[in-house]
């Protein structure tokens, strides 16, 4: 739990620091642009530690915590001394990998930025869905839990099509790719679970 404490801490001191200081913000977004031309390589992390405003902050920061530290328990659980290791190299990937569809649809689009944690976000929350795929996710207004199972395929199918619509400024290839990113690097570092997940998911019919 330590590390997904220290993640938060981290994020909300910057993001804030960047919501009163622009130069902050414009430094650390990632913009694809910037990256090709200017080999600013960095950006394709630094933009995780800011965000649009103070919900945005808010429900990133609420959801890592609540994923975040199941998931570190999982991680050392099933992968012992490397667990925290493995669960920096999940946010830190999540984070990055997201990124790169849209770095090769704007690498030459000076005005697209995107800022947010939500690909790493993703990636978290996918992969606690491998270890307890019927936990039930509370969300606003739905009065009832919602499977994590159902929700992951739903949330894919939703940010997949939304990404394709491109009608908003959210980022929701980011939030797709970090998604499998979270659950296929998960099942890389221990094959059995996946054959441990469809026992649990074929356990319920």
């Amino acid at each position: 739990m330590i590390v997904t404490i220290l993640i938060i801490a981290v994020t909300v001191i910057v993001s804030i620091l960047a919501f009163s200081n622009h130069d902050i913000f414009r430094r650390l977004a990632f913009n694809a642009y910037d990256i090709k031309h200017f080999k600013n390589s960095y950006r394709f992390l630094s933009y995780a530690l800011i965000h649009a405003d103070w919900i945005h902050l808010l429900v990133n920061m609420m959801v890592l915590y609540s994923f975040g530290r199941n998931v570190e328990v999982y991680y050392g659980y099933n992968f012992g001394s490397k667990g925290i290791l493995y669960f920096i190299l999940l946010y830190i990937g999540g984070a990055a990998l997201s990124t790169l569809p849209s770095y090769g649809k704007h690498k030459d689009d000076y005005s697209y930025t995107a800022v947010g944690a939500s690909g790493a976000v993703s990636a978290v929350v996918f992969a606690s869905i491998i270890f307890d795929p019927w936990s039930k996710l509370i969300i606003f207004p739905i009065p009832i839990g919602i499977p994590a199972i159902l929700f992951g395929f739903l949330y894919l199918i939703y940010s997949w099509y939304m990404g394709k619509k491109n009608i908003d400024n959210v980022g929701h290839d980011a939030h797709f790719w970090g998604a499998v990113f979270g659950f296929v690097f998960t099942i890389i570092l221990k094959p059995a679970l996946f054959g441990h997940l469809l026992s649990i998911l074929t356990g319920r019919f």
